[in-house]
């Protein structure tokens, strides 16, 4: 029963992860053949110019559409785990955004944050808010990318609304009859016992979160402005496809590979004290 999956992780994981450290030691530009460079790609990342920002900028965005998308989907997980009218309604409404095909996800954001007629500018003028010019303002357009992405939300959705179902009743039906309240239950109960599956859901978007980026990214900002949503998938997209450094962009993965494995190694730390200090 696991051959299928073991294939299909060899083709299209450990193979490819293979070649691509292959490449990123040479100067391979898609034209003519690679040639052994050693590590000098890994040593021209240090005077990239514009490098190390796209790094940071990357690592932050992670930093800050990791937890939002694991919060919203725990939260409606929550919400929406008991049985009651329209809560089917519910559950296939936080799901639907992640069956939308990119592309038509990024046109649907272009209409709703369009600065002229776009409705979201629209709410924001019926609470006294002023039009926010979403992808030719940097931060604005950071924003975006990031609300974008939280409602893309769906796998996680399903993953966190089947650990809950499968929480105990006779727990809670105790902690009632004790008189404790709800968010006592929550606190000491509910997401201890769920910890174990939102840290893999954290590491899971943690290793996913750039790359689900890319298409809405690259069609609606394509780096802009001023480089504020230049993140490394579309940097390297660049530097790969359009200046033929193949070889170059690899190694740029390469390390925004190990910058995403160190920020997950973070967050298991962080997530199993909480863990084990909750259940103390």
């Amino acid at each position: 029963m696991l051959v299928p999956y073991l294939a299909g992780a060899l083709l299209l994981f450990v193979i490819p992860a293979q070649i691509s450290f292959v490449l990123a030691l040479t100067d391979a530009d898609l034209l003519t053949a690679p040639r052994f460079i050693g590590f000098d790609n890994f040593g021209a990342l240090a005077d990239d110019p514009f490098f190390g920002g796209v790094l940071w900028r990357s690592a932050l965005f992670v930093a800050v559409a990791v937890p939002l998308r694991l919060a919203l989907a725990t939260g409606f997980a929550l919400l929406l785990h008991a049985r009651f009218t329209g809560a089917g309604a519910g559950r296939t409404a936080a799901f639907l955004p992640t069956v939308i095909p990119d592309t038509a996800y990024a046109l649907i954001w272009l209409f709703l944050l369009n600065p002229v007629y776009g409705p979201v500018n629209g709410l924001l003028g019926l609470v006294g808010i002023s039009p926010v010019s979403w992808f030719s303002d940097g931060t604005a357009a950071f924003a975006a990318i990031v609300i974008m992405l939280s409602f893309t939300m769906g796998e996680a959705f399903i993953v966190a609304l089947a650990a809950r179902q499968e929480l105990p009743g006779e727990l809670y039906a105790l902690a009632r009859l004790e008189g404790a309240s709800a968010w006592y239950v929550l606190r000491t109960v509910t997401l201890p016992l769920m910890a174990p599956v939102l840290l893999l859901l954290a590491i899971r978007d943690t290793a996913v979160t750039l790359q689900a980026s890319f298409t809405v990214t690259y069609l609606l900002t394509d780096g802009g402005p001023d480089r504020a949503t230049l993140f490394l998938p579309i940097y390297s997209f660049d530097k790969g496809f359009e200046q033929l450094q193949y070889g170059y962009a690899t190694a740029m993965m390469l390390l925004g590979f190990t910058t995403c494995l160190a920020l997950a190694g973070i967050q298991y730390l962080v997530v199993r004290r909480w863990h084990f200090g909750m259940s103390d």
